[in-house]
């Protein structure tokens, strides 16, 4: 089955394309006067209607974002993907078709976002603009308007509140799964470093140095000396740990310094933009040639683990909850109109030779160009959880998973660094 990637993209680029104060839009004109194209009615789910002009906004949103506007160049990119003009309107759609089974499914669980929060949210993503002009022009370069940036983040806590009540009744990995798992994850483990850190101001460099001295001359304990001098609070508290770099983003100051240390060595002065680390090399982990038990792995990857396949087991309940709303739903698409902007001939365009077969080049959620292998035949059930900031899913609900981007997103502006999976050494991790 083809991965229904450039939904997903489409899903992934306006908000996010927001955060990132891209000056691409998702749809032309300002979201008040939204660019007519044919008119008329996509499809319904259960009788609410999706416009065809929504769904022909979201491709030629993308479009613009891969920088394929012209004929020649989006004719060519669905050949050597095994698109049409055709199959790219139904992914759009069904996207569309997700997000109304979900709104539709929460309503009749009484699940609801909270008005606060929502506002919390708008608020912190309207911090980062210095006017309200500025604020609408963000909005605006991407064809929103304040309120469809609401009920995106409405839709994406909503989402939320669902994906834990429909969860509620997965059952937790068992100890055979786990280490089927671990076994998995364990060769990327190999030789992960953990270590502890000492966060100075980058003004209090005599200070550093007079610490430093005090550690490698054996007069100062590293964890007392954390407590006592360091910046990094959160990190501080718990003696400068700031977990291993396998599970942790450092910035690259930090990676380089570690990478040089073993266990029970402390680096030099270390600057980076945050101020100067003293690091300290606390444990060095070697894969066992066998794993036979959970207890082989430190506790942090263990816990990483059951994070990783207790999130697969809710993704798979999820998503086969959506499914079941499909089934069960009365969704009518309707005939293609003629006249849209995106159709072009395909008895124009081919493959090359040189193609390489299953890889298609779209947009990340920074609008970046990615190359996604499509010949697995991943499904929309598949989830692999990822760590830090939140896990990022793919599934039925492409425009919540958009919205998660955008609140998630929104939560981190200003950190001081954005924390990794173990949530410890805000000023280390990146």
């Amino acid at each position: 089955m083809k991965k229904r990637f450039f939904a997903k993209s489409f899903a992934a680029v306006s908000l996010a394309a927001l955060c990132a104060v891209s000056v691409m839009g998702c749809a032309e004109g300002d979201g008040q006067n939204k660019q007519t194209y044919t008119g008329g009615v996509a499809a319904t789910v259960n009788g609410v209607e999706i416009q065809e002009d929504t769904v022909t906004a979201a491709i030629e949103g993308i479009r613009e974002q891969m920088g394929t506007t012209d004929e020649d160049s989006w004719g060519q990119w669905l050949a050597e993907n095994d698109y049409t003009p055709e199959s790219v309107r139904q992914e759009i759609i069904d996207s569309y078709v997700d997000q109304e089974l979900i709104k539709q499914g929460s309503e009749s669980m009484d699940i609801h976002a909270d008005e606060e929060e929502v506002n919390q949210y708008v608020e912190s993503m309207r911090s980062n603009y210095d006017t309200d002009e500025a604020w609408a022009a963000a909005l605006e370069a991407v064809g929103m308007t304040e309120d469809e940036y609401r009920e995106n983040i409405e839709l994406s806590l909503v989402s939320q509140q669902l994906r834990t009540k429909v969860a509620e009744g997965s059952e937790e990995p068992t100890e055979e799964e786990l280490l089927t798992s671990a076994k998995t994850y364990v060769p990327s483990y190999d030789g992960a470093k953990k270590s502890s850190h000492i966060l100075f101001d980058a003004s209090d460099e005599d200070l550093a140095k007079e610490v430093l001295e005090k550690l490698q001359a054996g007069e100062l304990d590293f964890a007392t000396a954390a407590e006592s001098y360091s910046k990094d609070t959160a990190s501080a508290a718990d003696g400068g740990n700031v977990g291993w770099d396998k599970l942790t983003s450092f910035v690259t100051e930090y990676t380089d310094a570690l990478n040089e240390l073993k266990k029970g060595e402390i680096s030099g002065l270390v600057p980076s933009s945050y101020g100067i680390h003293i690091i300290e090399c606390t444990d060095v982990f070697e894969a066992p040639e066998d794993l036979t038990s959970m207890d082989q792995l430190p506790e942090e990857f263990q816990e990483a683990v059951k994070a990783m396949l207790t999130s697969s087991n809710e993704s798979q309940a999820y998503y086969a909850w959506v499914e079941e709303q499909r089934e069960g739903a009365d969704i009518q698409v309707n005939d293609m109109p003629e006249g849209l902007p995106y159709y072009v001939d395909m008895a124009n365009y081919q493959k090359s030779e040189d193609d390489t077969s299953g890889l298609i080049t779209g947009t990340d959620e920074n609008g970046n160009p990615v190359t996604v292998d499509t010949v697995e035949g991943t499904t929309e059930g598949d989830a692999a959880a990822e760590g830090d900031v939140a896990s990022s899913e793919e599934g039925s609900a492409e425009g919540a998973e958009a919205a998660d981007q955008a609140a998630e997103g929104d939560a981190a502006e200003g950190d001081e660094a954005a924390q990794g999976d173990s949530g410890e050494g805000d000023a280390a991790a990146e």
